[in-house]
C-alpha cells in the first residue's frame, strides 16, 4: 500500500478512532476520509486537472489535516502556511507559489460540504506532494518541492526503524505545519492508525496549561526540536509521572546536546532518545541514531546517525571528490528522498542539486565527517543557522533589516552557548539622518521588522553602531562585532 492507501485503510477499519486532537477539537479517521474525499471531488470538479498548488492557511486546526489530504487526493501539492507568519511573508509565499486557491479552516469546511464523495484522483510517485517554504538568503522565502515518492521513502524508513504500534501510538506535534518536522508526526501517525496531538499557540503561551495538556495527552511518541524538550525540562515535574506512556523521543531540527539527553534518560527511564538529522530538501530527516548512556560516554559531541536504508550519505571536498572516513567535508545526500528542487528557481536548484548514477543528490551546505560508521555534524559552510529548530538564512534577516527606511546597513550574527545557537544579534548602521544614540531607534527597528518576519527569525539583541569594523581584505569584521557583545 502507498501512503494514501495506508491512511484510507484506517478510515475503513477504524472510522471512530481519533486521528487528530487540537485543543478541545477532535477529528476521527472517518471524518478525515469523508471530508478529504469530498474536498478532493470539489477541487476536481471546480478546477479540473491543472495540478497547480493549493495553499493551506491556518494554525494546526483539524481542517488543515483534512485540507492536506483533500488537496493531494485531487492530484495537487499543498503549501502549508501558518497564520503566525507576518502578512508580508505570507504574501511573498503566495506570490511565488501562485496557488489555485487559499484554503482556510472555514473554507475547507464549506468546500468539504459541497463536494461529492466520488473516488478522487490519486497522486503518482513523482508528483509533488507538498511545497515547504524556508528562509532564503535574498530576503525572499524559497519553496522546496517534496514528491509522494520522497515522502513515502521517508515514512517507510521511519516505520521500519521505529516499529510503531498500529493503533497504539499518540504522536506529539510540536512543530507548526509549515515546518517540515511536522510531517514526521502527522504522516507516521496517520499511516499507523495513530493520533496526532497538537500543541497550539494557547498551550505554548501558558506553561500551566501546557503541562496539564501533556499530562492528559497519553503521548507515546514525542516529536520535537531539542529546544522544546529543553524548555519542558526546566519544569521538574516534566518526568515519567507526567508522560506515563511515552516510549521514545524523536528529536530533530537542530543540535542535540548531551546534557539534554542525560536529563531525558534520568527523567524518563525506559524511554528511547533518538537524534535525527536532515535538511528540508531531503524530506524531513535522513539519518538517525539512538542515544544511550554508552554513546554519551563515548562521544563529547553527539553523532547524528546512520543513513536511512536506500539513502547514501558521503562527504566531499570543494572539487566534489568523495572523502574517506575521518575527513571533514560537505555532507551530500543521495537517494529517493531527495527533493527535485526549488519551486520556480532553476538557478538555486542547479547550484545545490545534481544527479549521480541516476539518482538525485543534494549538497547540504553542512560540514560533517564519519567516525565509527556514524555521521557527525560540524556546522554550516554558508551563512545559515538553526535556531529553536528553524532553519534561518542570516542574509534573509539582514535583507529585511536593510529594507527598513531607518536602516542603512545591517549584520546579523548568531550567539552561541555550549556550541548551540541561542539567539540572534543584529548590528545596525542607521540611516544618515538618524541619531544612533536615539533610544527609540531600536524599538522602531524591532517593531518594523516584526511586520516583515516571523517571530522565530527576529533578533533578540540590537546594537546600533556608527560603522562596521573592516578586515584587512575589506570585508566586515564579524569576529570583532561578536567580541563587542
Amino acid at each position: 500500500m502507498n501512503l494514501l492507501e495506508r491512511i484510507d485503510h484506517w478510515v475503513g477499519v477504524a472510522p471512530t478512532a481519533t486521528a487528530h486532537i487540537s485543543g478541545d477539537r477532535k477529528l476521527t479517521f472517518g471524518q478525515l476520509g469523508a471530508y478529504s474525499n469530498a474536498l478532493a471531488a470539489h477541487l476536481l470538479e471546480r478546477y479540473g486537472d491543472d495540478r497547480a498548488p493549493v495553499a493551506v492557511l491556518g494554525h494546526r486546526e483539524p481542517e488543515m489535516v483534512v485540507a492536506f489530504l483533500g488537496v493531494v487526493k485531487s492530484g495537487r501539492p499543498y503549501v502549508p502556511i501558518d497564520t503566525a507568519l507576518p502578512d508580508e511573508r505570507i504574501q511573498h509565499i503566495l506570490a511565488i507559489a501562485k496557488p489555485t486557491l487559499v484554503l482556510t479552516p472555514q473554507e475547507t469546511i464549506k468546500l468539504s460540504e459541497l463536494g461529492k464523495s466520488t473516488p478522487p484522483l490519486r497522486l503518482q510517485g513523482d508528483d509533488p506532494f507538498y511545497i515547504i517554504f524556508t528562509s532564503g538568503s535574498t530576503g525572499m522565502p524559497k519553496g522546496i518541492i517534496i514528491t509522494l515518492n520522497c515522502l513515502e521513502h521517508f515514512i517507510g524508513g521511519m516505520l521500519r526503524e521505529q516499529e510503531f504500534i498500529e493503533r497504539g501510538e499518540v504522536f506529539l506535534n510540536q512543530a507548526p505545519f509549515s515546518f517540515d518536522v511536522s510531517a514526521m508526526d502527522i504522516y507516521c501517525s496517520l499511516a499507523t492508525g495513530g493520533t496526532v496531538f497538537s500543541i497550539n499557540r494557547d498551550l505554548l503561551a501558558s506553561p500551566k496549561l501546557l503541562y496539564q495538556a501533556l499530562a492528559n495527552s497519553n503521548v507515546t511518541t514525542w516529536v520535537s526540536t531539542p529546544s522544546f524538550a529543553e524548555m519542558c525540562l526546566i519544569e521538574r515535574t516534566f518526568n515519567r509521572a507526567l508522560l506515563q506512556r511515552v516510549r521514545r523521543f524523536l528529536l530533530a531540527g537542530e543540535i542535540l546536546l548531551p546534557a539534554t539527553v542525560r536529563l531525558l534518560l534520568d527523567r524518563f527511564p525506559g524511554a528511547e532518545i533518538w537524534n535525527l538529522y536532515g535538511p528540508t530538501e531531503i524530506t524531513v530527516v535522513t539519518t538517525s541514531v539512538r542515544i544511550d548512556r554508552d554513546i554519551l560516554q563515548k562521544y563529547s559531541t553527539l553523532p547524528i546517525g546512520r543513513p536511512m536504508p536506500g539513502t547514501e550519505l558521503f562527504v566531499i571536498d570543494e572539487n566534489r571528490n568523495r572523502l574517506p572516513p575521518g575527513s571533514r567535508g560537505e555532507i551530500v545526500v543521495k537517494g529517493p528522498n531527495v527533493s527535485p528542487g526549488y519551486l520556480a528557481r532553476p538557478d538555486l536548484t542547479a547550484a545545490h542539486f545534481f544527479e549521480e548514477s541516476g539518482q538525485r543528490a543534494y549538497r547540504t551546505g553542512d560540514w560533517g565527517r564519519f567516525r565509527d560508521g556514524l555521521l557527525f555534524f560540524e556546522g554550516r559552510i554558508d551563512n545559515q543557522i538553526k535556531l529553536n529548530g528553524y532553519r534561518i538564512e542570516l542574509g534573509d534577516v539582514e535583507a529585511n533589516l536593510r529594507a527598513l527606511p531607518v536602516v542603512r546597513d545591517a549584520v546579523v550574527l548568531p550567539i552561541l552557548k555550549n556550541g548551540k545557537v541561542r539567539l540572534l544579534a543584529a548590528f545596525i548602521v542607521p540611516s544618515a539622518n538618524l541619531e544612533p544614540a536615539d533610544p527609540a531607534l531600536t524599538t522602531t527597528i524591532r517593531e518594523r521588522l516584526r511586520e516583515r518576519l516571523p517571530a522565530y527569525m527576529l533578533p533578540r539583541k540590537f546594537v546600533i553602531v556608527d560603522a562596521f569594523p573592516i578586515t584587512a581584505n575589506g570585508k566586515v569584521d564579524k569576529q570583532r562585532l561578536a567580541e563587542s557583545l
